[in-house]
């Protein structure tokens, strides 16, 4: 309410001059109006709080939608204090303040002012970002804690826009020149930029580690000469636990510009291995072992062989190359499969009599008459 408001709501009173004793005749349309404008406002607000947003709140939960649960949520969220504020502060208006009070007051209604409409707007971007960003990714009934740190970025972002924004609006309306102002905040910020570009170099990179998705909480990824699973996506830092125990932190620039390998994302396992077999073996067994391995691999379900030949001949043996699928991207998947196909091949082996060659070396003597 401004002074022609005031103006305006006094000409609506009729006269009320008294005599007071020590005072003489005392004009008090002006308290009787500004009591008025306090008491009206006080009691407009008490019926929204309780008897119009109580109303709503039944109405809400009667519907299918969530925005009006946060409508709700943002109106009562409304602190009492804010609207005994507002109250004040218009009846005021039929009063010449002194001119520190008056900036004083000014200042305690903007800001409270301030402060409860960025209240209400976070409400509403918290839950734009979990409508929009807070995602179950994975079916699990979670929701993504990659998603989830995103949209803790997003709205620790907004509240700082939103209170510098705010902030240039209270000192401005309090009649403080803001303009030099924002060109002091303009060449510190380059300067701070400048200062802090690792920092901010890491934090764009975590939006990027979100919009990109390389990996994600719980996989198991490869990073030079390191290698671990992903435990958390902070804004700085990714931290990531090795199989040795220890935690690794990486900034998140630095896995932006890596190459990492991703395991997880493996839908299935290629392995290639290899084994020898003694040059004693005779030719007919040795032909017979392609046809071994082939059975040893259709009593392993989670396992497909892909081929196995005889590749070449070594200082002590003759080698054999397989190559083989483990249906699973899990190290100890892949493990299981191998020591069951060397058991199994150990076990036919002794059967036929084939020997597993080892270093050995023939020394061939002559006698020399």
């Amino acid at each position: 309410m401004d002074s022609l408001s005031a103006s305006a709501i006094l000409a609506l009173l009729p006269e009320m001059t008294y005599n007071l004793p020590g005072y003489g005749l005392v004009d008090i349309r002006t308290a009787v109006a500004s009591a008025g404008v306090f008491v009206v406002l006080t009691v407009f607000f008490w019926i929204i709080r309780k008897i119009v947003l109580e109303h709503f709140k039944k109405l809400s939960a009667k519907t299918s939608t969530d925005i009006d649960d946060v409508i709700v949520e943002a109106v009562q969220g409304v602190r009492p204090w804010v609207y005994i504020i507002v109250s004040l502060f218009a009846s005021l208006q039929f009063f010449i303040l002194p001119e520190a009070l008056d900036k004083v007051l000014t200042g305690l209604f903007l800001f409270a002012l301030v402060w409860q409409t960025i209240e209400v707007l976070v409400c509403f971007v918290d839950y734009g970002s979990r409508r929009f960003l807070e995602k179950d990714l994975d079916g699990d009934g979670q929701v993504d804690p990659n998603a989830a740190t995103a949209s803790h970025m997003v709205a620790l972002l907004s509240r700082i826009m939103m209170w510098s924004l705010g902030i240039l609006f209270v000192l401005s309306n309090m009649g403080i020149e803001v303009t030099s102002l924002l060109a002091g905040l303009g060449i510190g910020g380059i300067a701070i930029a400048f200062a802090l570009q690792g920092i901010l170099s890491d934090l764009f990179a975590s939006f990027s580690l979100y919009a990109d998705k390389p990996f994600r909480i719980g996989d198991y990824i490869v990073i030079g000469t390191d290698s671990g699973v992903v435990e958390k996506i902070g804004i700085k830092t990714t931290r990531i636990r090795t199989l040795q125990g220890e935690e690794l932190v990486v900034s998140n620039a630095e896995l932006t510009t890596a190459r990492v390998q991703n395991f997880k994302k493996m839908s299935k396992r290629r392995i290639v291995s290899q084994f020898g077999v003694t040059y004693e073996t005779p030719q007919a067994r040795l032909k017979e072992i392609p046809e071994i391995v082939t059975r040893t691999f259709e009593t392993l379900p989670s396992a497909d062989l892909d081929r196995v030949h005889f590749t070449s001949f070594g200082d002590s043996a003759l080698i054999f190359e397989l190559v083989y699928y483990v249906h699973s991207s899990n190290y100890a998947d892949y493990l299981d499969v191998q020591q069951a196909f060397n058991f199994d091949l150990m076990e036919k082996f002794t059967e036929l009599g084939i020997d597993f060659a080892y270093p050995t070396q023939t020394i061939y003597t002559k006698a020399i008459v």
